[in-house]
């Protein structure tokens, strides 16, 4: 059972900016780029397809089910996390003792306005297990944050949801054991946070 994980190419906002939820475009995809994704996704065999239904994500995967010769599905469970308060702001300009706070306790974090980050933990978890169930290659279109929680529960690892998110346009390919797929998070870290936390789509 082969899985891919795909996150969307770079959005068109500015950046130092938290978009979350906010229904932003991605640069375009060429064709050099498309073809540069489709060498890593490798061999997949009749895959399922399954993307956030954001426009960046849904962008790239409509790209990917023509050469696949699959149509996309939306999952919402596959969005970022909705940072409620905080989109469309900049980092710079966010509360710093609430930025610390995410860093000391990133899995009771609950951005102002917004989505516990358990809340992404929980939904993200429920499709690791309906793809363990479903036992078939996969291929899913989503975002840094949902990114961060599916690798290591795919892999059977802990999740450390302070881990920086894969690049725009990072294609991580799991050949996956579903006896080892796991839900667990790894401890909150203990330091303040000097820097915008990896959570965010950034």
């Amino acid at each position: 059972m082969r899985v891919v994980l795909i996150r969307h190419l770079a959005p068109l906002i500015a950046p130092g900016v938290c978009y979350g939820r906010l229904d932003i475009p991605a640069t375009a995809l060429t064709a050099a780029g498309l073809e540069a994704i489709w060498r890593e996704v490798g061999d997949v065999r009749t895959p399922l397809l399954v993307t956030s239904p954001a426009r960046r994500c849904l962008a790239l995967a409509v790209a990917l089910g023509d050469a696949l010769g699959a149509v996309p599905q939306h999952d919402d469970r596959l969005l970022e996390l909705d940072f409620g308060d905080w989109e469309g702001r900049r980092w710079a300009d966010l509360d710093r003792s609430a930025l610390d706070l995410w860093a000391r306790e990133p899995g009771a974090f609950v951005p102002p306005g917004g989505e516990p980050v358990a809340a992404l933990v929980t939904r993200v978890a429920s499709l690791v297990a309906d793809l363990r169930a479903l036992g078939s290659d996969a291929v899913l279109v989503s975002h840094g944050g949902p990114l961060r929680v599916l690798e290591p529960m795919l892999r059977g690892e802990a999740v450390d949801l302070l881990k920086p998110a894969p690049a725009f346009g990072k294609v991580i390919a799991i050949d996956v054991q579903p006896e080892k797929m796991a839900a667990t998070v790894s401890a909150p870290h203990s330091a303040s946070c000097s820097a915008a936390p990896s959570t965010s789509p950034v």
